[in-house]
This record gives structure tokens, sequence and C-alpha cells, in this order.
């Protein structure tokens, strides 16, 4: 008898995060890769259906609902799930279809996966439509999962704090990783020149970064007399100008600041290999993707002093409260460069999806 782990994979029909969908593939892909003997994957998908250039090889199966990832965002909200059935169900994501069941005599298990809490950390940045969904989620997830994974012990302890203590038995942690294969590409120079971008530059991470982080990461830039440019990755389309406020306000020239959008993981990679350093400014408890990305091509980080950075960084970086990054970074771009190239490229041997996947066969064994 063939036992099935059924997948949720919206983010690869209708993606509301470019980072949550290339995450879901990459689990995916290694769920297939590591499943044990007599064990297969299948996914659960909103209309549509996944469309051929997100295709994930390998799959038994998939369960096609007949709605739209939106329609079926309210209804699983509201406890309806028409055409789900039992079974070993696995979210990447937070959505999942989050109903009362049996999990011993039904053999019905329900995971799922939070990777940020902005909707607490930082209410004021969000809509207060999206505050509301992510509380009433909240409420759904500690009454229904069987389980909820986060990927650092930081944010476990939030989670916990946040749900009074009412998820501690649930909450499991398991690590993200870069996206499947990132590495330098061998066409890195034309990529940049592509993206209109300088051969040599600093980075850091824009996109639900709070400005205040932004503000630090400028500031550090002014303070450690770097004089040449900064790349701003994962902005928002519109938000160029309101990124180009924040660094003139710190004393860079807008000339000097460019601002790229969401880029896949070839052009990640080619910008995040040619920066001189990265700077992670944000202090929330959100798994830090692009940090985890600049790990992977070995470039020296500097990153504001978190308990989530310290867990998922550790030696690998230079550390400063937000105030201090100027220093921080002046050490990263001289004296500590080197070192932290080296324990940039030891600390991603750490993360591996393959790894997390085998981590979460095993936890739907445990249930």
């Amino acid at each position: 008898m063939t036992v099935t782990l059924r997948v949720v994979l919206d983010q690869l029909v209708s993606p509301t995060s470019p980072d949550l969908a290339e995450a879901s593939a990459s689990l995916t892909e290694a769920l297939i890769a590591t499943a044990p003997r007599g064990c297969d994957v299948s996914a659960i998908v909103p209309a549509p259906g996944i469309p051929d250039d997100a295709a994930v090889t390998g799959l038994s199966s998939e369960t096609r609902l007949a709605v739209r990832r939106r329609e079926l965002a309210a209804s699983w909200q509201l406890g309806v799930t028409p055409g789900i059935g039992r079974g070993l169900i696995h979210s990447p994501t937070a959505l999942a279809p989050l109903v009362r069941h049996d999990r011993v005599n039904e053999t019905h298990q329900i995971v799922v996966t939070l990777w940020e809490l902005r909707a607490w950390e930082t209410p004021d940045e969000l809509p207060k439509a999206e505050i509301l969904a992510c509380r009433a989620l909240l409420s759904r997830v500690t009454k229904h999962a069987d389980a909820v994974i986060v990927p650092t012990h930081a944010m476990a302890a939030r989670l916990t704090e946040l749900a009074k203590s009412k998820l501690s038995k649930k909450v499991r942690v398991i690590g993200g990783a870069p996206a499947a294969g990132l590495r330098v590409p061998s066409d890195a120079v034309g990529r940049l020149r592509a993206l209109d971008l300088p051969s040599s530059f600093l980075a850091l991470a824009g996109g639900s970064a709070p400005s205040d982080a932004l503000a630090a990461a400028f500031a550090a830039v002014v303070g450690a007399k770097w004089d040449g440019d900064v790349v701003v990755l994962d902005v928002p389309e519109g938000e160029e100008p309101a990124v180009a406020d924040i660094a003139a306000a710190a004393g860079l020239a807008e000339a000097r600041v460019h601002s790229r959008g969401t880029l896949d993981r070839w052009d990640r990679a080619a910008v995040l290999s040619h920066a001189a350093a990265f700077i992670a400014a944000c202090g929330r408890t959100d798994w830090p993707w692009r940090a985890v990305d600049a790990l992977a091509v070995g470039v020296p980080i500097v990153a504001v002093d978190s308990p989530v950075h310290r867990e998922v960084l550790a030696d690998a970086a230079a550390y400063a409260a937000p105030d201090d990054l100027g220093d921080a970074l002046s050490r990263a771009l001289g004296e500590d460069a080197e070192r932290l190239r080296v324990l940039a490229g030891d600390r991603a041997k750490g993360f591996a999806w393959n790894a997390a996947a085998e981590r979460v066969w095993a936890l739907h064994a445990e249930l």
C-alpha cells in the first residue's frame, strides 16, 4: 500500500510571494527525491492547475480544485474544504485546509508552515484586512493543525508567545534553504549588464523590509564611507521613489542607488556574487531569504544583531546594533572580508532542501 503525502502548491499556480513559490517548488522536489519506500508525493492546487513552466517532475497526481486561489483562500479560512478528502496534507506555506479532524482514527494529518510574523511585529506596514486575516489564521492553526513548522527557534519562541503557549507542543523547527540549485551563473557579468548594474556595489534587500531597516542600511553605507553604488533587491514596482527618498535622507545620492524588483534565482546569484558585502538590516523574526542566498554565493554579510540572524548566520556575519552598522560594514569591507567569505561558504552547507524534506517525512511519520 502506497502512502501519499499531498502538498498544497497554490504558490506554483498563483504566487503571492516569489520566495514562497521557490520554497514550495524546492521543498516538493526534495520530498520526491527523499520519499521513503512505499511513499509518494502528490499536489493539491487551485484552478487552473500548475502551468507547464512551473511543473514539478515526479508528482504522482494532482488534485485540481474547482476554484482559483483567491476563492480557495476565502473558503479555507471559513473551514469549507470541498474536494480535499483525507490523508497526509503538508503545506509549505500558511494556506491549508484547516478543519476539525481525527488524526488517529481517520489517518488525516494537516501540517502548515509559517515563514514570518509581520502581522504582529510590524502591523503598521500592512492593510488592516491582511492583519485580521493573519490573526484569524493563527486561531485556526492553533485549533486544527497537527503541527506547525517554523524555520528558526527564535520564531518558534515568538509564535508560542503570541499563541499564549497553546501551540508549544505543535511547533517544529525545520529551516529553509536557498532556491534549489542556486549558484553563480557562468554568464554573471552579462546578466549584470542586462540589469544595467555596475560591476561592484553593496547589496541589501528591500521588499518587505520596514523603512527603518532601509534607513539603517543606508546610514551604514554612509558611515562606512563607501563611495560606490548600492543595489536594493526585491523592491515592489512603484516603490522605487520611496527607496530613493530614504537613501537621500541618509545622505546617498539618488544616482548611486539602484532599485530592482523580483529577480529569478540566476539573476539574484549574479547580483549577490558581485556585491562587496550584503547588508541584512531587518531585525524581524522573518526567515532571511536574501541573507541565506548571500551565504550560498559566499558574500561577506553585515547583519543587525537579532536572534534570527545569530541563529541562521552564526559566525558568518559581522553583527551590530542598527545605529552601529557602519562600523561593522567597514570591517566586512576591510580586515574581515576574506574571513567572512570563507565562513559564509561553510555556513551555507548547513542549509539544503533535501535535509529539510527528510525532516518533513520524519515529522509526518511521528504524527
